[in-house]
C-alpha cells in the first residue's frame, strides 16, 4: 500500500463530467489499496471570473478580501469531487486549507506555506477515507484566509506530500509527461521517463510550462518524487526525482526549452568606470523589473556597451528608464529589440561531457542563425537569437543532440 497525493488542475475539473471522470480515476487507485489525498484547483476559468467580479467593484481589490473571494473556487470543487466519490461508494471528506490548517505567512495573494498540521488527514486516511483538499489556499496566524499565488495548487500538492511523507506526488495535467521539447514545435519530441529536479527547475525557469517553478523547488527541497501524468489518458508519465543515474545511455541533454516572452535592451557608449553596472541596473531593479541575461563589452575608447534582457511585458517601462539613465551618465544611446527569443539546452550530462556548447553553436551556425547573447550554468546553455529563427533553432538542436524519437528519425 502506498500513500499518494494526486493534484488535478482546473481543466481536469473544469466540468461536472470531468469531476466524475476524476472520481473514477481516484476510485481505481483506492481499490488498488493505496491511501489517497487529492488536491484540486478551482474549475477552469472560475478564479478569473471571481477576480473579474472583484474588479467591477474596485480597480485594485483589497488583497485580504480578494483572497476570501477567490478561495471559494476550490471550495466548490472539493465538495463536488467528494460527492462524486461518495456516490461511487468511496468514503471521502473535503477540507479547505483552513480546515487542514495549512499555515502561511500573511502575504495575501502570494502567501508562502510555513507548516501543515497533518493530524486530521492521517486520521481520515486511517479510517479508510479519501481526503480531498482545496489547493491554492491556507490561513495565517490571525485566522485570515490566504492564497498562494500562481501555481499555488501544485505547491499545495507537493507541500502535503512532503508533510505526509507520501510515496509519490502525482500532478495530473493536459499533457502526458515532460517532453524533450514542445511537440507542437518538434513533432519528433519524446516523452521523458525520468528527469532530475535540477533539470526540471531549469526547464521550468527557461520557458517550459508543464510545472510551476515553485512546486519543483519545494519537491526538490523535501525530496518528494513528482510524477507528471495526463488527466484522462493512461500512461506512465514522467518521474521527477533527485537521482542522477550514471548510465552510458543517459543523454547529455535532457531537453530544449525556449521563451518568446523576452526583450533585449542595450545602452551604448557608457563611460567604463567602477559602479557603472549598478548605475544602469539599479533603476531597473528599483522599478521591480527582473533582468535575465547580461552581456558587457568594453571598447578601445574606454566606453562599454551593456546589453540585458527583460520580460517583454516590462520592455517599454525598462526602455524609458534606460533612456533616462543614458542621459544622466553620458552614454551615447539606449535602444531595444522585442524581436528576440531565448533557446536553452538543459542536461545534468553536461557536467561530465566537454564540447556541449560548441556543438550547440555549430548546429545553429549550420542553419545560419546568429547568436546575439550567451548565458551558461553547470547544466544549461542559453542563447538569444532572432525570434523568426526560434522554431528552426529548436528543431536543429533537437536533432543535433539526438533527441528525435528513433522511430521518426529521417522523416
Amino acid at each position: 500500500m502506498a500513500l499518494i497525493v494526486q493534484k488535478f488542475g482546473g481543466t481536469s475539473v473544469g466540468t461536472v463530467e470531468r469531476i466524475e471522470q476524476v472520481a473514477e480515476k481516484v476510485k481505481k487507485f483506492r481499490e488498488a489499496g493505496d491511501d489517497i489525498v487529492v488536491v484540486v484547483s478551482a474549475m477552469s476559468g472560475e478564479t478569473n471570473r471571481l477576480i473579474g467580479l472583484a474588479k467591477q467593484i474596485m480597480d485594485q481589490p483589497i488583497p485580504r478580501e480578494l483572497d476570501v473571494m477567490v478561495s471559494t473556487g476550490e471550495q466548490v470543487t472539493i465538495a463536488l469531487l467528494s460527492m462524486a466519490l461518495i456516490k461511487r461508494g468511496v468514503p471521502a471528506v473535503s477540507y479547505t486549507g483552513n480546515q487542514v490548517r495549512i499555515l502561511t505567512d500573511s502575504s495575501h495573494t502570494k502567501a508562502r506555506i510555513l507548516s501543515i498540521d497533518d493530524a486530521n488527514i492521517r486520521a481520515d486516511l486511517k479510517a479508510g477515507r479519501v481526503v480531498v483538499v482545496a489547493g491554492f489556499q491556507g490561513v495565517d496566524e490571525h485566522g485570515n484566509i490566504t492564497t498562494l499565488g500562481r501555481g499555488g495548487s501544485d505547491t499545495t500538492g507537493v507541500a502535503l506530500a512532503a508533510a505526509l511523507k507520501a510515496d509519490e506526488c502525482q500532478i495530473y495535467t493536459d499533457v502526458d509527461g515532460v517532453y524533450t521539447t514542445d511537440p507542437r514545435v518538434v513533432p519528433q519530441a519524446q516523452r521523458l521517463d525520468k528527469i532530475t529536479f535540477e533539470e526540471m527547475l531549469e526547464m521550468a525557469s527557461l520557458g517550459s510550462k508543464v510545472l510551476q517553478i515553485r512546486s519543483v523547488e519545494f519537491a526538490g527541497k523535501y525530496n518528494v518524487p513528482l510524477r507528471v501524468l495526463h488527466s484522462f489518458q493512461e500512461g506512465p508519465g514522467t518521474l521527477i526525482t533527485l537521482d542522477e543515474e550514471e548510465s552510458m545511455e543517459q543523454p547529455i541533454i535532457s531537453g530544449i526549452a525556449f521563451n518568446r516572452d523576452e526583450a533585449k535592451l542595450t545602452i551604448r557608449g557608457v563611460p567604463d568606470t567602477p559602479g557603472v553596472a549598478f548605475k544602469i541596473l539599479g533603476p531597473i531593479s528599483a522599478a521591480n523589473i527582473e533582468v535575465d541575461m547580461i552581456v558587457q563589452n568594453v571598447a578601445h575608447d574606454n566606453t562599454t556597451d551593456f546589453t540585458f534582457t527583460v520580460h517583454r511585458n516590462d520592455y517599454q517601462a525598462a526602455l524609458e528608464i534606460l533612456k533616462q539613465t543614458a542621459t544622466s551618465i553620458g552614454a551615447r544611446e539606449a535602444t531595444g529589440d522585442t524581436n528576440i527569443a531565448k533557446v536553452s539546452i538543459v542536461g545534468v550530462g553536461m557536467r561530465s561531457h566537454a564540447g556541449v556548447a560548441s556543438r550547440m553553436f555549430e548546429a545553429l551556425a549550420k542553419e545560419t542563425i546568429n547568436i546575439q547573447m550567451i548565458s551558461t550554468s553547470e547544466i544549461k546553455v542559453s542563447v538569444v537569437i532572432e525570434e523568426k529563427y526560434l522554431e528552426l533553432a529548436v528543431r536543429a538542436l533537437h536533432t543535433a543532440f539526438e533527441l528525435d524519437a528513433p522511430a521518426r528519425q529521417g522523416e
